[in-house]
């Protein structure tokens, strides 16, 4: 089914327990039963926030769309036996406390997960020198403490991928640190996994990306330690959250890379270009609440998220 077949999910309100909202995602928990320890329902939502600020417009769609690559990733990653995920489900019928009711609110859109403690720092891989990274490059000649080559221009390919870890920031921006400072936050041992685990997954998501005309230019990952029947945490490491989407990465497409200027890509950029024109006609100043989006803006959007979507899976 086209995600464009479905009505916009702006928010739910399920009876289920611990709900919170995201700017994006509606997360409930879901107590442990027997076989089977706590875990959480997380749902995709159409909210769409761009500058920190959730827009009023949903794009209709655009949950499943991101839900369903993110699903994929998972089976592919789990193919390459590299980490264990999160992942139980994705079939409203497997959510304690749903009725058939509540299905179509949360059908396409829903991965129940294992709970788990989340290591409180972002994991971002970077293969290209773009975005916060190109900023502080060329402020330092540096990306989170490692040095780069002196003649980089925006957008060209690093030597090899850089794992260049990020606060997890509750809310405003996250905010890029060296691994030194993440080691202090999550603990030596745990930081050399996860950045040896965020390389291997990049570099084969590249691999995997390229050949189908996407250029996979950088990622962010979340790990945590799987929850026990109690609501410990064990000593299990968990690939969590989404994986390898337009939200969490920046895609490129192949055909059109020029290294020294920005690129097309296949996120909420084309959201961010309408909104920028509009506040340099100072007509929004990135303060809540943002503006209605026009139909146009919200047509093109969705399909930038669905051409990715085809590109990696058909």
């Amino acid at each position: 089914m086209s995600t464009t077949d479905v009505a916009a999910v702006y928010q739910t309100d399920l009876p289920l327990p611990g709900r919170r909202q995201g700017k994006v995602r509606d997360i409930y928990e879901v107590p442990a039963t027997a076989g089977r320890p706590p875990s959480l329902l997380i749902v995709a939502s159409d909210r769409i926030s761009a500058f920190d600020v959730v827009l009023p417009s949903p794009i209709p769609g655009k949950g499943r769309a991101l839900t369903d690559i993110s699903s994929k990733w998972f089976d592919w990653v789990r193919e390459q036996n590299i980490i264990a995920d999160h992942v139980i489900s994705t079939d409203p019928a497997d959510v304690p406390g749903l009725s058939e009711e509540d299905y179509p609110s949360v059908e396409g859109r829903m991965v129940l997960g294992r709970a788990a403690q989340v290591v409180p720092v972002e994991c971002v891989v970077r293969g290209y020198i773009t975005g916060s990274g190109w900023k502080e490059y060329q402020k330092t000649g540096k990306v989170c403490g490692i040095d780069l080559p002196a003649d980089l221009q925006l957008c060209d390919q690093l030597p090899e991928p850089i794992f260049t870890p990020s606060t997890k920031a509750t809310e405003g921006h996250d905010e890029n640190i060296d691994f030194e400072t993440a080691c202090t936050i999550a603990g030596t041992d745990v930081m050399n996994r996860l950045r040896d685990l965020s390389l291997e997954i990049y570099k084969k998501g590249v691999e995997f990306a390229r050949p189908r005309g996407l250029i996979l230019a950088d990622t962010k990952f979340e790990f945590g330690f799987a929850l026990d029947d109690n609501g410990q945490p064990t000593d299990e490491l968990l690939l969590i959250d989404e994986i390898l989407t337009p939200d969490s990465s920046r895609y490129w497409p192949a055909e059109d890379y020029e290294p020294g200027r920005d690129q097309e890509s296949f996120d909420k950029q084309y959201v961010r270009n309408w909104l920028q024109e509009i506040c340099d006609r100072g007509e929004w100043d990135k303060t809540p609440p943002g503006p209605a989006l026009p139909e146009d803006v919200i047509r093109n959007s969705l399909a930038r998220y669905d051409e990715a979507r085809q590109r990696l899976f058909g």
